[in-house]
């Protein structure tokens, strides 16, 4: 390693807290909207349940890719907020294992249909493997609307990050930590899945800005975080003058990070990371992770259930929504604005001031 190259690592362990804007990417609902979300939820607006009508209490499914994650957690609680603010809706809660658990995903999801709950929340594990549940709930007559991921092609509206522009904000990161040079590596979790390469694409595209950042490896950790430390160790192992590692998904960025600091590299290496886990944020506090992309979970469970049952009862059209993404480093996530994101409650709901639904958390 080139003394220049330790100098510059040096400085990248002050720059790391030196971002402190907001990533000013959330929409309001509707401007987000693609035309085949305008379209889908044009269909979707003709289908409601028989139970959605009068009095009767609603039963929502909602499906997240995999139970176990702080991130979908987060989305649960922000469906069961929205649940609570609105009269007879029910939220039947439940999920895979593993976000690799596609057939089984599948099959929860048929099973829902054959229940006939009368609205169907799903993140997809994998996009084109879902396409068939959406059909299979659209014939049935039940709307459904995906959260997080959706499906290839996506077919109804969807409620969700801009994760290409997010992941090409890591790439202006990596370049603002490093100065304008050097080899970073990508750790991807579920290849196949919609977000994993919306992020993939969005990283690539943005190095290309920046042509002294060299993609120096790819690999991927099937969400898992002991996996992702080995992963990351192989690619310490091949690439010993690493200057960064972006961790695309919770599990990623825990075992990059444990990776870096069991080799003393914490400060050499600079980790970007995307969500916003109690170990992510405490290794961001300790300086261990220069910046963490966070994502809107809360909303996204809160404003699709509210959605849902504004569609059925009311006949809303709904459409594709920006759920909105922000940046977060130890200078500024005291904030009060960046708290309620990465520790979201019913009762200091992360709702911006444009959020279409906004009006149902004061009931």
């Amino acid at each position: 390693m080139s003394t220049s190259t330790m100098s510059r690592r040096g400085r990248t362990a002050a720059g790391a807290v030196a971002l402190s804007a907001l990533l000013a990417l959330v929409a309001a609902c509707g401007n987000g909207s693609t035309a085949s979300g305008s379209a889908a939820s044009s269909s979707a607006a003709t289908e409601s349940s028989s139970s959605g009508s009068g009095g009767s209490t609603l039963q929502i499914a909602v499906v997240p890719k995999a139970i176990g994650f702080d991130y979908w957690t987060h989305v649960k609680a922000g469906a069961q907020c929205a649940a609570s603010k609105l009269d007879g809706v029910k939220i039947e809660w439940n999920g895979v294992a593993a976000e690799t658990d596609i057939t089984q995903q599948v099959d929860m999801l048929n099973g829902y249909i054959d229940q006939h709950v009368d609205g169907l929340v799903y993140a997809a594990t994998d996009a084109k493997a879902l396409v068939s549940v959406t059909q299979n709930a659209q014939d049935a007559k039940i709307p459904v609307f995906n959260i997080d991921s959706g499906t290839d092609p996506q077919k109804v509206p969807i409620f969700a990050t801009d994760n290409v522009a997010g992941a090409q904000h890591v790439a202006k990161l990596m370049n603002k930590y490093l100065d304008g040079q050097g080899s970073v590596a990508l750790i991807e979790f579920q290849p196949g899945s919609m977000t994993n390469d919306q992020r993939k694409k969005g990283f690539v595209s943005g190095l290309k800005k920046y042509p002294n950042l060299e993609l120096a490896a790819d690999q991927a950790d099937h969400s898992d975080a002991n996996k992702a430390l080995t992963v990351t160790n192989n690619i310490l192992t091949a690439h010993p003058d690493l200057d960064g590692i972006f961790g695309s998904n919770e599990p990623s960025v825990i075992g990059a990070s444990q990776a870096v600091k069991q080799r003393g590299l914490s400060g050499k290496v600079t980790i970007v990371g995307w969500d916003a886990a109690p170990d992510e944020v405490k290794a961001l506090k300790s300086g261990e992770i220069s910046a963490l992309i966070v994502q809107n979970p809360f909303r996204m469970g809160f404003d699709s259930v509210v959605a849902m049952a504004e569609h059925i009862r009311n006949g809303t059209s709904v459409k594709n929504e920006d759920t909105g993404v922000y940046a977060v480093t130890t200078e500024n996530m005291d904030q009060k604005k960046y708290q309620a994101i990465l520790d979201p409650s019913c009762s200091n709901p992360p709702l911006p001031d444009d959020d279409p639904w906004l009006q149902y958390v004061q009931q």
